[in-house]
């Protein structure tokens, strides 16, 4: 394969082999395929070509140093002209060469030079021509230049003509693009050319995209094939590398250590000598010399001072050590002769440490750049206060309190009218001067709110504090943020004196009327909330303040006409209605015990900019939304306006049982599903939820009664008729149960009600019945796999294996495709005829029900149950490798492997199937069995999470509690269990289903399968020993 790039920049393939392929048969190839004539064809390997004229063209192309995967560029040439070229005639030859300087045609018999339309085309006008009165020695140089004259003597005038022309006349015709670059390209590139342009490139573009796939996967093929003819080392050793696992500790040590026998180490090093200078011997001398006199310059001061040029710092471990015996005996001396007590004050220390400032040089010198760029600042804009702020901020950084304080002090002096000046400058003074600099502040600027708050905060006493706010709002009355400070200081009955004032003052303010309406009577409150009203006609608050303040009077009547009234009345004052807004001022409403209020929001505004189309589907999703956040009362309502429009709809109703089943209580339950199937009388389930409710509440006569009205508005359901009879049977009325199900046999019952026909007689010990129920049964549905299975367990139990093994062959032939069937013939040949007959039957059903994983795992089971390990192994292995996505077979693979095999094996199991219970269960006993406790609770409980119907897993997960667990936990785990009711597993079933554990509650077969699970864990551990 050799690759080829074209020139309109194009990669394409041919295949052929260079060793046996000429340059001749390239060539050809490359005209068939590519239609590109051969005298034109001009290839190129590394910058070079490959033929000459000196080569021999039918040499291969190896010789010419192509191989396979190389590359060859080919160029086509571009011949240009005014006409396609033809075969030159040899007496014409001269036409086509270049004239000799100076030569003008016809020059001689007076012509003179001229261009006519044909020479530069159609689509310009004639340039100017010259005057023919001109002397004919000019005329080369003012005229143009005609087709066979040659350049004369103005031969740089006559280049800069053509390249006003645009294009050159004396250009040869080009083959592919024609002659319009030479007509066009001065031409103006309008929007109609940029239109045909875009046009033509998406042509292309479009071109290109029918053959991109088909290119791209025959590349993406060659590299693959490349990549596997031409493998990485480290593909090579993959498996020899994963083998490395068996060596023994012994065989690694055996292993020989490789040397280092590169050449960079074989190289002989150059090694200089060179003496030792008499000055570096001398520096070492006097380090080491032991000096007994005391320094000249050190007597001066006593010799407490060591001249710093004659102390060696070579040993800089010493240094630290000094450093660290210095820093000891200042701790020691602060300790008390008490061991472990301490003289130092712990406060003061921390302040000390706190005001201790440790600013490196850089820190300083920055410091004095800003403080010089805020003196600049300051001086040229006094008037300017952030420049004042900032300086003083500087100061206060750089530990120069006091400075900072004159600075924002002379910054007050010259913004005195700057609120955020004195803010600063109160912040920076002492607290006994911080009064008074307050004080200076709002007499300049009485106006200011900050200022007043700021006061009030310096006061310690409330009375105080209560009197600079009413000082402040004697400045500024209309200040919402003062009156709110002087209310809250203020006792109940001063404070509804100040709101009085406050809503005079401030009457667009909604916050202070309704605080006022608060505080008042219920008559004066409402006349409160009129002057509200009035005064703010578009506030929804107030409205839904006066529905809340008539139901906390008792008056429910009136909640609803106020919330219509409100709505009418801001939609009139032109007021869109927000549904979000009021469906959360509904479940505020709620939050604060304002149950009719919210329900009147809900039931004026849940429909407000919903299409009639989306009112189930946006209706449902805010109740779900409002569950979610907590509101469960505003759901409810939600549910309530919902069902009053769709009357008949199953599902809203059904909803709606479930929000009051989970937060309501069993009154209202068995309310609302009374009212439910007066609307929809032939909805099952809702009959059979209200009786279900009726039984769990022991109310067994009313739950009677409810499945007999169910049967007068339903006669032919078949669950209702299955239900009675589970409610009689677990209540063990038997004889009651018996009745039903002969009625509904009567009545044309259909499997089920037979089935549960045969386990009634099953559970009294009838087996002629039974068995005469099971073959009427199998008359009628021969297709229905459990009485089968039934028919070959009854005769399994009464010890008939040939009968038993009947019933089972016969299911099979009706039920193919019966997974239980194929297992219960494959145990009962286990038991009768061995592993041989076992295996016969589990590879014939494999054949019938390909990729089944029970199938498979029951043969690996049955494998290793008689010891062979070997072909439980590949049998496994065979398995995974036509059901890799089974969860059962992986969480197998994981017990059946080694120990040290099975990290890695439920690495791979969850890469496969990650959110499969059985593997997740898998891990979880791994990590039991590793004591991480921890870890293997949360994987339990990602199990029964994910898989809460399976029953095995939540007998795990209660003996990995009562080993590991406390009560609490044990406990929580049952609840949790008996709350989701699990029906299958195999453990499970096995229990649930024995006749002795029928009437059995959930929490006992819990208990009864952990005591099966430790049976086997000893039997297992008793064979390993």
């Amino acid at each position: 394969m050799v690759f080829i790039n074209l020139p309109n920049h194009k990669t394409l393939t041919l295949e052929i082999n260079p060793s046996t392929t000429s340059l001749q048969t390239l060539t050809l190839q490359i005209n068939e395929k590519f239609q590109i004539p051969i005298a034109q064809q001009r290839l190129y390997s590394s910058g070079r070509r490959l033929f000459d004229g000196e080569c021999d063209e039918s040499s291969p192309l190896s010789d010419l140093g192509i191989f396979p995967n190389s590359t060859i560029t080919l160029h086509v040439p571009l011949l240009g002209g005014m006409q396609a070229p033809g075969a030159p005639k040899a007496r014409l030859d001269f036409l086509n060469t270049r004239p000799p300087p100076n030569y003008v045609a016809g020059l001689g018999r007076g012509a003179t030079g001229f261009t006519t339309r044909s020479d530069i085309g159609p689509a310009r006008a004639a340039p100017d021509l010259p005057d023919r009165s001109a002397v004919g020695g000019a005329a080369p140089v003012a005229g143009g230049v005609g087709r066979g004259r040659g350049k004369g003597g103005g031969e740089e005038e006559e280049e800069e003509e053509s390249e006003e022309k645009g294009y050159d006349e004396n250009q040869k015709f080009d083959e592919f693009e024609g002659n319009d670059v030479g007509l066009f390209a001065s031409a103006e590139y309008d929007e109609d050319d940029k239109e045909a342009d875009e046009i033509w490139e998406a042509i292309d573009q479009r071109m290109d995209s029918r053959r991109k796939d088909r290119r791209e996967a025959r590349l993406k093929q060659e590299i693959e094939k490349y990549r596997a003819s031409n493998p990485k080392i480290t593909e090579q050793f993959a498996d020899l590398k994963r083998k490395l696992y068996t060596l023994s500790s012994d065989e690694w040590d055996s292993i020989p250590e490789i040397g280092d026998y590169s050449l960079r180490n074989k190289k002989k090093r150059f090694e200089s000598f060179v003496p030792v200078p008499d000055t570096l011997l001398e520096k070492a001398r006097q380090e080491k010399e032991h000096v007994t006199a005391l320094d000249p310059r050190s007597r001066i001061v006593g010799g407490m001072e060591t001249p710093s040029s004659q102390t060696p710092v070579a040993d800089l471990t010493a240094v630290g050590e000094g450093r660290g015996t210095v820093l000891s005996v200042r701790l020691d001396r602060i300790l008390d002769s008490v061991t472990g007590q301490t003289v130092v004050d712990p406060k003061g220390y921390l302040t000390d440490l706190k005001s201790m400032k440790i600013t490196s040089d850089a820190e300083i010198s920055d410091i004095k750049k800003a403080r010089l760029l805020l003196k600049s600042v300051t001086q040229t804009n006094p008037k300017h206060p952030p420049g004042w702020i900032a300086a003083a901020r500087l100061e206060e950084v750089a530990g120069k309190m006091q400075v900072a304080r004159q600075l924002i002090k002379k910054g007050c002096e010259e913004c005195p009218k700057n609120e955020d000046v004195w803010l600063e400058a109160c912040r920076l003074a002492s607290p006994l001067e911080a009064k008074a600099v307050i004080a200076q502040g709002v007499k300049a600027n009485p106006n200011s709110v900050k200022l007043w708050m700021q006061a009030s905060k310096l006061e310690e006493d409330t009375a105080n504090k209560s009197r600079v706010l009413r000082k402040g709002l004697e400045h500024i009355p209309d200040s919402v943020r003062l009156w709110k400070a002087v209310v809250e200081l203020a006792n109940e009955e001063d404070a509804r004196l100040l709101l009085q004032r406050a809503v005079e003052c401030c009457p667009l303010h909604v916050e202070l009327w309704l605080a006022l309406a608060k505080l008042e009577t219920y008559e004066n409150a409402k006349k409160v909330l009129n002057k509200a009203r009035e005064k703010l006609l578009k506030e929804p608050a107030i409205w839904i303040t006066a529905a809340r303040l008539e139901e906390a009077n008792g008056k429910t009547e009136l909640v609803g006409k106020i919330i219509a009234r409100a709505i009418k009345s801001l939609q009139t004052e032109g007021l869109e209605i927000d549904r979000e807004a009021w469906m959360k001022e509904a479940e505020g409403c709620e939050r604060a015990g304002s149950l009719a209020t919210c329900e009147a929001i809900i039931n004026n505004t849940v429909g407000f900019g919903v299409e009639e189309e989306d009112r189930k589907r946006t209706w449902v999703a805010d109740a779900e939304e409002c569950k979610k956040r907590g509101s469960i009362e505003t759901a409810k309502y939600i549910y309530a306006h919902a069902r009053t429009v769709f009357k008949t709809k199953k599902s809203i109703w059904l909803k709606a049982a479930q929000l009051e089943k989970s937060h309501g209580t069993r009154e209202s339950l068995d309310a609302l599903l009374r009212k439910a199937v007066m609307y929809i009388p032939k909805a099952e389930v809702l009959w059979l939820m209200g009786a279900k409710e009726k039984w769990l509440a022991g109310d067994v006569p009313a739950a009677r009664a409810i499945l007999e009205e169910a049967f007068a508005a339903i006669p032919d359901s078949e669950e209702i008729w299955l239900a009675a009879f589970k409610l009689e049977f677990e209540n063990r009325e038997t004889e009651r149960a018996r009745k039903l199900l002969a009625k509904a046999r009567e009545r044309g019952g259909l499997e089920r009600v037979w089935m549960k026909s045969v386990i009634v007689e099953r559970e009294l010990g009838n087996v002629d019945e039974e068995r005469r129920l099971l073959g009427e049964a199998l008359r009628r549905f021969p297709s229905f796999f459990k009485l089968w299975l039934m028919l070959g367990q009854l005769e399994e139990r009464l010890g008939n294996s040939n009968k038993a093994k009947d019933a089972f062959e016969s299911g099979i032939k009706n039920c193919p495709s019966c997974i239980p069937l194929w297992l219960s013939l494959a145990t009962l040949e286990e038991k009768m005829n061995g592993l041989s007959k076992a295996r016969a039957v589990l590879t014939m059903a494999r054949k019938k029900n390909p990729q089944n994983p029970e199938l498979w795992l029951a043969a690996v089971r049955a494998e290793a149950r008689h010891g062979y390990k070997r072909e439980a192994d590949v049998l496994m292995a065979k398995a995974l490798q036509e059901c890799p996505n089974s969860g059962i077979l992986w969480a197998a693979s994981i017990e059946m492997a080694p120990r040290p095999q099975r990290k890695t094996k439920s690495s791979d199991a969850l890469k496969k199937c990650d959110h499969d219970p059985h593997v997740i269960t898998a891990v979880a006993k791994l990590f039991w069995q590793e004591r991480k406790v921890d870890k293997a609770r949360n994987w339990f409980n990602r199990a029964v999470t994910l898989a809460p119907d399976i029953g095995d897993f939540w007998a795990l997960y209660f003996k990995f509690e009562q080993q590991h667990g406390t009560e609490e936990q044990r406990t929580d785990v049952l609840k949790r269990c008996v709350a989701a009711e699990p029906k299958h597993g195999e453990k499970w079933q096995a229990t649930a289903k024995a006749v002795e554990n029928s009437h059995e509650p959930t929490e006992s077969i819990l208990k009864k399968v952990v005591a099966t699970l430790k049976k086997e864990e000893n039997l297992a551990e008793n064979n390993h020993n």
